[in-house]
């Protein structure tokens, strides 16, 4: 078995290990929490898994991996070959310092008593959008460079948390950009409409864009919704426009993205910075990343 420094990239057959062969796993991008990354399995994968997590490969070989707000600081991907042989590859996986904001005089714990009505209408909202998340697709907008779905100030970033008397309040999985109501959003990738139509008690007007692959962007808040379900769009086509439906104190757009179950940073696969002030305008369309 040969060891490299941070990749383990072994070939297994029949229980003996021998070196891997021209193909391995490789990869592009940074490996963090939060991240995306895009690579290529090698020839003949049958299939390959993050840890025990399976990963979906294209018909070219490449494939797409997220790591969550809390992941581990490390992590393998496994290919099986058609062969039987196994193509392992072990890499770490960077720490990120959060913002993190204590209240001691705020408290997380509610005094009226639950109600049952509302209880029951949230849980039918979740199960909505869990089922519109649900499955994976061939769609390929993943493998594009994501632009900025609407322009403005950030004014909420992924993974920030605030401490209420005591008590960690859920991590912000999105990035807001407040904008003022009506600012067009448009898709950063492209893909089909999974949910749109539905206003929902938190989320207020929500339209769900499925990238292919198991990832899937969600924009919160909409003051107008442009698309129906099964529509597909194209990268930096308008869906809808900024607002504050839902549970909002001003027009903003919440931007979040998941992978699977995984819910990852959406402004770590933006391949631009949002632009200055004075420029803002539609956003550009950079090349594939291919």
């Amino acid at each position: 078995m040969r060891h490299v420094v941070a990749t383990l990239l072994t070939v297994v057959v029949g229980g003996c290990a021998r070196p891997a062969p021209a193909g391995e796993i490789a990869l592009t991008g940074t490996a963090q929490q939060g991240g995306v990354m895009i690579g290529t399995a090698p020839p003949g994968t049958v299939a390959l898994r993050l840890g025990d997590k399976p990963v979906r490969v294209a018909g070219d070989g490449r494939f797409i991996v997220g790591f969550g707000r809390d992941a581990a600081a490390s992590a393998t991907l496994t290919a099986t070959l058609g062969d039987g042989g196994t193509v392992m590859r072990a890499f770490p996986v960077a720490q990120r310092v959060w913002q993190v904001e204590s209240i001691p005089s705020l408290s997380l714990h509610k005094s009226a008593e639950p109600d049952p009505v509302y209880e029951a209408m949230r849980s039918a909202e979740l199960a909505t959008i869990v089922a519109a998340r649900t499955g994976e697709t061939s769609e390929t907008g993943w493998a594009e460079a994501f632009v900025w779905p609407a322009n403005g100030r950030v004014s909420g970033v992924y993974g920030s948390q605030r401490i209420l008397g005591g008590v960690p309040a859920s991590p912000h999985y999105g990035v807001d950009i407040a904008a003022p109501a009506g600012t067009p959003i448009v898709a950063p990738a492209a893909g089909v409409i999974r949910l749109a139509g539905q206003r929902f008690s938190l989320e207020g007007n929500l339209v769900m864009l499925d990238h292919g692959h198991g990832l899937t962007s969600a924009f919160l808040h909409l003051s107008r919704v442009d698309v129906v379900p099964g529509e597909r769009v194209a990268r930096g086509q308008v869906i809808g426009a900024v607002g504050m439906t839902g549970r909002a104190t001003g027009p903003h757009l919440h931007w979040a993205l998941t992978w699977g179950d995984v819910r990852v940073d959406a402004a770590t696969l933006v391949a631009l910075p949002m632009p200055a002030p004075e420029s803002l305008g539609a956003p550009g369309l950079p090349q594939s990343r291919k």
